[in-house]
């Protein structure tokens, strides 16, 4: 989700502010473009570039659907209601509307679950903007969980493992889906935890080896080899809240591996990780569990779903992962 700042009347302060704060773009008077865009690499948007437009009746619905549809840009003025936003999300996929405090931006974010594509936040909100952000650019999808029952670890030789350093600070519970199926991820904690030989890294999810999907946001996934520098990563607590983090750095190094296999009901999940004290699957109450301690009849935290996935997006068709 994009998150836009309207300067109109244009303030200096408030500008500055806003590129502080991280938004995405600011929206200005033309006159002003020009100044703006030489304080940052944040787009500075003309407003009659991303004018706004009222619902005031299905007429003024419509007029928008036909304008988002054929490509131009437009913005739900303050005062929408959610019945025509969700009217108009099923019909389009660039939604921005605006928003003059946390609680309304929050509400457009939430709209048929998934919510607007951007929130252009008006002036009088300035004091929340940070507040904003967070609550809406960074909090995603609900993931549902579900509690696995441990049923096999031993050791799988040496593999090709990846670390993945965020750009972000995590806290106990949180941690990232990983497993040798889409179909069946398991909660990978962040090294949130200290010891006395190594200092924790609540920074880091130690994810597991190579060939491993991982999920991110946008119900999409991607082979941990294949995350980089600038990946958007999926970050889920357990309690199945989400945030997205960036990936910092990922390092790739080979190192002694488990294989740890799971069930829930009658289905059978898998996750090689390496072997080491401080790399840690989730309980169900948040506790970061050791692999190295972990023993046949433990609760863990998994996700599933259906397996199925071509470049990382679901794809129906028939598919067994072994």
């Amino acid at each position: 989700m994009n998150i836009y700042f309207k300067s109109v009347p244009f303030s200096k302060n408030d500008v500055t502010l806003a590129l502080e704060s991280g938004v995405d773009g600011v929206i200005v008077p033309s006159g002003s473009v020009e100044s703006v865009a030489s304080l940052s690499r944040i787009p500075a948007i003309a407003e009659e570039d991303m004018p706004s437009m009222a619902i005031a009746s299905k007429a003024d619905e419509e007029a928008i659907r036909d304008t988002l549809n054929a490509g131009r840009k437009a913005v739900l003025a303050r005062g929408w209601e959610i019945i025509p936003v969700e009217n108009l999300l099923a019909q389009c996929d660039n939604v921005i509307a605006e928003a003059a405090s946390l609680e309304e931006a929050v509400l457009a974010s939430g709209i048929l679950q998934r919510g607007v594509q951007g929130i252009v936040v008006l002036p009088e909100a300035i004091g929340q903007l940070k507040d904003i952000i967070t609550a809406c650019r960074t909090s995603r999808e609900h993931e549902s969980l579900d509690v696995a029952e441990i049923v096999r670890i031993e050791p799988a030789g040496l593999g090709h493992r990846v670390c993945v350093d965020t750009m972000s600070m995590m806290k106990r519970g949180q941690g990232m889906l990983v497993g040798n199926s889409s179909a069946f991820t398991f909660l990978v904690h962040a090294e949130t935890e200290h010891n006395e030989y190594v200092a924790s890294r609540p920074f880091r999810v130690n994810a597991g080896a190579v060939h491993a999907y991982i999920r991110l946001p946008g119900d999409r996934t991607t082979y941990l080899a294949e995350v980089s520098a600038g990946t958007e990563m999926l970050v889920v607590d357990n309690e199945g809240r989400t945030t997205v983090a960036t990936a910092g750095r990922v390092k790739v190094e080979v190192r002694p591996m488990l294989l740890i296999e799971a069930k829930v009901g009658g289905k059978l999940g898998s996750v090689f990780l390496q072997n080491a004290e401080t790399i840690r699957l989730t309980a169900p109450d948040g506790t970061p569990v050791s692999v190295v301690a972990l023993k046949s009849g433990d609760k863990v935290l998994c996700r599933l779903d259906e397996a199925g996935r071509h470049f990382g997006m679901r794809i129906k068709e028939d598919i067994q992962e072994k």
